[in-house]
């Protein structure tokens, strides 16, 4: 019979979820006198429990718009409402920090789950492992050539059922398997929603610098001449959108809080029929592209890099920009045709651009775009605060795992077939 003293210390451990040595769900007590095991197994509860939230209410995660903690306050609560474990292998680097509050032997995983492995390849993953069922692998985007290693762990571990993607852009796992993934039962996620609002500041940064002639004021500034100006004002202008998924609506708001008119390109134009942001939204055939870019006096372009949206902002696009538009790109690179971009700078039809991606990064020393003056360059950096990959971890582990764990919807759905 445990003493006073292993009673409180399986009280402990029962409420703080997963031990920091052993990283798993059960927990092994020692007697001072003798050893003594305790386990707590998993088996999926039978008992229908009410959900402390509406699974259904939202499909995607928004850093400031979602509820926060609601999974992991029923998991907590009603610990018997688990459905099953989450027992989780991690394609990342071992000294990868953003990855911390997964992998750090000190971090608290939810009760239900547990770390089996971490690597940047198959061969790093012990082959008995296999015998452990994993179902849950997590991805890092600092993972070396992970488009290459991703459909090797697959295959290593068949068990796998879910695949979370620590970014909210998945096109560094493209490859020909990336489509079949879906087709074999594995669900896909990813961290989109933790970066949106510090892109729609950039966007609105961006904005003020041609507007206001942030530009001109520097070198006036250095030149030490004073030369009062006229400037624009943001309010009256249209920004259209092309691409609006979570960056793109978090970039609506905040420019409609400068009175601003929201025009949205997107795939299903039917979904933003009721948004109170947009005030009008086009599908994405050219002609609506071309539509988009005669009426935008700046112009956000936020897509993904799929087969579909590659060049798809091409020298046609440009040439319906209307005159002195400013275009802002910091969704992927590969999206638009850069030299028609360049030539529409070099030509006058576009006041400046505003780049955060590009088709090759690092940007090479040679290329136009460096030399421009009227180009405002970043070097893929606008969403990278101190915190923001962690902040995409914490995600997976406090919002995603524990809705697995208690056999909930999960957040953040990707298609692997379009590559969003």
């Amino acid at each position: 019979m445990a003493t006073a003293t292993s009673r409180s210390l399986v009280s402990k451990l029962l409420f703080r979820g997963t031990t920091p040595s052993s990283r798993s769900s059960a927990i092994i007590i020692s007697k001072v006198s003798s050893p003594v095991s305790i386990y707590r197994s998993f088996s999926p509860s039978s008992t229908q429990y009410k959900k402390a939230w509406d699974p259904t209410e939202y499909k995607y995660w928004n850093r400031e718009e979602s509820k926060h903690g609601e999974a992991s306050f029923t998991l907590d609560m009603s610990p018997e409402s688990i459905q099953k474990e989450a027992r989780i292998v991690a394609l990342a680097k071992d000294d990868d920090h953003c990855s911390s509050p997964l992998t750090s032997p000190s971090s608290k995983l939810p009760f239900g789950s547990r770390l089996l492995h971490v690597g940047t390849e198959p061969a790093d993953f012990p082959d008995t492992l296999v015998n452990e069922k994993p179902n849950v692998l997590f991805v890092s985007p600092t993972c070396p050539h992970a488009r290459l290693q991703l459909p090797l762990i697959l295959h290593k571990f068949p068990s796998i059922e879910w695949v979370h993607v620590r970014s909210a852009g998945i096109d560094f796992l493209e490859s020909d398997e990336l489509p079949g993934i879906g087709k074999r039962g594995i669900m896909m996620t990813n961290a989109k929603g933790q970066f949106s609002s510090s892109l729609a500041e950039y966007v609105m940064a961006a904005c003020s610098y041609f507007a206001k002639d942030f530009g001109r004021l520097v070198s006036q500034k250095k030149a030490k001449i004073w030369d009062p100006f006229d400037i624009e004002e943001l309010r009256g202008k249209t920004m259209g959108i092309v691409g609006y998924g979570d960056i793109g609506r978090s970039t609506a708001k905040l420019a409609s809080v400068y009175g601003m008119r929201i025009v949205a390109l997107r795939r299903n134009p039917e979904k933003s029929t009721n948004d109170p942001i947009c005030d009008e939204t086009l599908g994405t055939s050219k002609l609506e592209l071309q539509k988009l870019m005669s009426i935008s006096d700046y112009v956000v372009c936020s897509a993904p890099s799929t087969v579909e949206t590659r060049g798809m902002v091409n020298a046609d696009a440009f040439k319906a920009a209307k005159q002195n538009q400013v275009f802002i790109n910091l969704g992927r690179g590969p999206v638009i045709d850069e030299d028609a971009l360049v030539e529409s700078l070099k030509n006058g039809t576009l006041k400046g651009a505003a780049l955060d991606v590009f088709s090759t990064e690092p940007l090479p020393a040679d290329h136009p775009l460096w030399e421009i003056d009227n180009v405002l360059l970043s070097p893929h950096n606008m969403d990278k605060t101190s915190t923001f990959m962690k902040e995409a971890t914490e995600f997976f582990v406090n919002e995603q795992l524990p809705r697995y764990i208690l056999g909930d919807q999960l957040l953040n759905p990707v298609d692997a077939s379009l590559g969003y």
